[in-house]
């Protein structure tokens, strides 16, 4: 047990500080203390002394220099139990500190601000607060650290209960959170640095090391399946994306809940117009693009009625009451996410209890890295934010695609994109009729999305995100009754391909890019 007889305070977020510091001056420990900190103990009338008093020594360069000295750090590291650290410490006139309180300059939140100026984003970096923490935390069989406001209560209880002492288990576990503390805080400044000067030289575009720090959202009921556990976290610095989803209603939110609202999420900004995607187990099951929002959501509706039970529901307008009312109509929905819901609306879906109800109102593409977990270790990718130019597209057949065909084309396209590999996506005008994911062979795809379409395979358009390998997919096309295909081509095949293209006058276009989703 270690006996708190004197604390050093020094916060920049001073939340609960003046009852946490009022307790200790109750139970007799000096506080000693710097500028702002300071100022707000006397403003409450709680005895304090100030650093530059302690030390005999001034605060200078506008503050940057306050903490870092001997009579600071030495009290802090000297181990009690050292007889030659303690007689350095009576030679040179130096106190023991028992505690030290200190959060850091508020780094990560002045660069989210407004024009902020790289010279204020400078000064935000703080040098004495994680000199005094590491001292602590290092020294922490004998000094007590404190770096988080949610510890204040329990450090107060504890120092009740044992006439002004803490324990052993306590001291550990505030020093680990010290550690923990500042790593996130140097990765802050290492990220936020590196970007802002651009220092990355490295021939292949990717960070030789890779530092990533996230806190928790929230724990979900469990992950995939019920005997996993899980939780939801944001990456510290990060401002966009599904981290800002406000519930309006439902249960809370599932491992599966949260992957499936992204992948619907992200499809739906692919597009202009008023659009709505529906999600199954990370795959859409129905995508449509119209003039209204209720329009667009019937044909992705009707794509497969029978898969979208059950579904995630992204649309990329918000709400209005004519369209909430067609989602009404519909069976079972775990989630309808939008970027905003008129009033009314809400009232409509009070009686689905089980229905989550989500509003992002972030529609446009986020530029970020993707990275996949794989056993001990980690990849990471571009995101996948190429866009089709259609004067770059390439006609390889005999028969060329209208302009109206065209588009239907584009529209099947973009949807391939975010269909797990291999993915095979037929259309009509700007909705999908039948989507054929994951499998692993391209025919089977086509056959799929040909079981989906039923009749509607008829005079469809089909996009396939990577080139076949063999004709055999397009016959099963032509079988299906398609009009046209958008490819990557790029097959040693595409000869043999085009040839069978031509055979059952099937227009097809090459793009030159790939999309497979893994």
């Amino acid at each position: 047990m270690v006996k708190v007889r004197r604390a050093l305070i020094s916060v920049s977020d001073k939340t609960g500080l003046v009852d946490f510091a009022r307790e200790l001056n109750k139970l007799g420990v000096e506080i000693l203390s710097t500028g702002g900190t300071a100022k707000l103990l006397r403003d409450n009338n709680i005895q304090v002394k100030e650093v530059s008093e302690y030390t005999g020594f001034p605060e200078m360069l506008d503050g940057r220099v306050k903490t870092l000295h001997p009579k600071i750090h030495g009290g802090l590291l000297a181990l009690r139990d050292n007889p030659k650290h303690m007689q350095s410490l009576k030679e040179h006139d130096i106190g023991l500190i028992d505690m030290v309180v200190v959060n850091l300059y508020p780094f990560e939140k002045t660069t989210q601000k407004p024009n902020v100026t790289i010279e204020e984003v400078i000064e935000n970096i703080d040098i004495g607060g994680p000199s005094m923490l590491r001292s602590a935390a290092k020294n922490h069989k004998d000094v007590a650290v404190i770096c988080d406001a949610r510890y204040y209560n329990r450090v107060i209880d504890e120092l009740k209960k044992n006439n002004g002492a803490l324990s052993g288990g306590l001291m550990r576990e505030l020093a680990i959170e010290v550690f923990a503390l500042t790593c996130r805080y140097d990765n802050t400044i290492h990220n936020y640095l590196k970007n802002y000067f651009k220092t990355q030289t490295e021939s292949s575009g990717s960070p030789q090391e890779l530092n990533l720090s996230f806190e928790k959202i929230q724990d979900l009921r469990y992950g995939e399946n019920p005997h996993q556990k899980a939780a939801f976290y944001k990456e510290r610095g990060k401002t966009r994306g599904l981290i800002n989803l406000k519930q309006l209603q439902g249960k809370e939110l599932s491992f599966n809940n949260i992957l499936d609202l992204n992948s619907a999420y992200e499809l739906v900004r692919e597009f202009s117009k008023p659009a709505v995607v529906i999600v199954k187990h990370n795959n859409p099951c129905g995508v449509a693009e119209d003039e209204t929002l209720d329009k667009a959501f019937i044909a992705a509706y009707k794509c497969d009625p029978l898969s979208a039970f059950g579904g995630i529901v992204a649309l990329n307008r918000k709400v209005d009451f004519k369209t909430a009312k067609v989602i009404a109509r519909c069976g079972f929905l775990e989630c309808i996410i939008a970027p905003g819901f008129d009033k009314e609306v809400e009232g409509l879906f009070k009686d689905k209890k089980n229905l989550r109800l989500l509003e992002l109102d972030d529609i446009e593409p986020i530029d970020e890295p993707e990275l996949k977990r794989v056993s001990g270790g980690l990849l990471l990718q571009d995101k996948d934010l190429v866009t089709l130019d259609i004067n770059n597209l390439k006609v390889a057949t005999i028969k060329k695609p209208t302009k109206k065909e065209l588009e239907s084309l584009i529209f099947g396209w973009k949807v391939a994109k975010h269909v797990k590999s291999n993915a095979i996506v037929l259309t009509c005008g700007t909705k999908t009729v039948g989507i054929g994911a994951g499998q692993m062979s391209r025919v089977d795809s086509v056959k799929i999305a040909k079981i989906k379409a039923g009749s509607l395979s008829k005079n469809s358009y089909l996009a396939s995100d990577a080139f076949f390998p063999k004709a055999d997919a397009v016959i099963e096309a032509a079988k299906a009754g398609v009009k046209a295909i958008i490819q990557p081509g790029g097959s040693i095949s595409d000869a043999e391909i085009i040839k069978a293209c031509d055979k059952y006058k099937i227009a097809m276009v090459f793009t030159g890019i790939r999309h497979f989703k893994h």
